[in-house]
């Protein structure tokens, strides 16, 4: 039977993404149209018509303001994570901000859910070498595991010469990175967001097969509700980059999702990973 990889989603809508934050303040959240009840609802009917259950790492902001989003996505079978709070950058806080960001985000997530919230994933994968702290602020809160390293180089994040795969950080705690394709000694973005838009959707399923055959590991793949939403509000005065990062291809992305569900074998985080890696060391290495 082929691998089962982990399907996860990053429940924030289009102006919390942290490229924003310098052209819309928090303050204005609340009087934003918020689209992400309706994007949620796409991809649990897409993910329903293809069997397939996934892994909702969502924000404790989102939680409080539409429960029923998140009720709808436990009933539908799959596993509900945390985003943090207010999907603040684990980089830009201190030690006590961050642990009360994601000790009150897993208490509004289970409060809502009625279930226990095992896993945690940084916005923007901002945990690196700079602030590894964090990740025993994470067990700490009573988190099984994390999803926060991104072991490539990027101008917002990564850490490139963190392991490629799940293995166990100190305790516990399992750190499963976000995926890469290793070649010609450096690590490659294969696993969504951003990139799966970019990239000629042959290169992403040649990538994630290679993960599955060549390494013979479970591959995590991310994407966010707004990526698949053309009908999103267009931010003025962002950068060109920025425009470019957030805007490329998001009229072809669900069909590529579909596609995606129907190449590969998907599970949720919490089957795939834990129990699996062992004591010490990275699973497989």
């Amino acid at each position: 039977m082929p691998i089962a990889n982990a399907l996860t989603i990053d429940v924030e809508d289009y102006f919390q993404v942290s490229a924003f934050a310098p052209h819309i303040a928090r303050s204005e959240w609340d009087a934003r149209e918020c689209r992400v009840e309706r994007n949620v609802a796409r991809i649990l009917a897409m993910l329903e018509r293809h069997d397939t259950r996934a892994t909702f790492f969502t924000l404790g902001w989102i939680a409080e303001r539409y429960p029923q989003l998140v009720r709808d996505i436990v009933a539908a079978g799959h596993e509900l994570a945390s985003h943090g709070y207010g999907h603040q950058r684990a980089s830009e806080l201190s030690a006590a901000e961050f642990r009360a960001d994601i000790a009150r985000a897993k208490a509004i997530l289970e409060d809502v859910s009625g279930q226990a919230v095992l896993g945690y994933r940084a916005p923007s994968f901002s945990i690196g070498t700079g602030n590894l702290w964090a990740l025993d602020c994470i067990a700490e809160a009573g988190y099984r595991y994390s999803s926060s390293i991104y072991p490539i180089r990027h101008d917002h994040y990564g850490m490139p010469d963190a392991p490629r795969f799940a293995h166990r950080t100190n305790g516990d705690l399992i750190e499963v990175p976000i995926t890469t394709l290793r070649v010609l000694n450096r690590n490659l973005p294969s696993s969504g967001g951003g990139y799966f838009r970019l990239l000629p959707y042959a290169l992403s399923r040649w990538m994630l097969q290679r993960v599955n055959e060549q390494d013979g590991e479970a591959a995590v793949f991310y994407f966010h509700p707004w990526e698949i939403d053309v009908g999103q509000p267009r931010i003025p005065g962002i950068g060109a980059k920025t425009r470019f990062r957030h805007y490329l291809n998001i009229g072809r992305m669900e069909a590529r999702l579909e596609r995606l569900l129907g190449d590969f074998r998907w599970d949720r985080m919490d089957r795939i990973f834990l129990d699996r890696v062992p004591a010490a060391g990275p699973l497989g290495h």
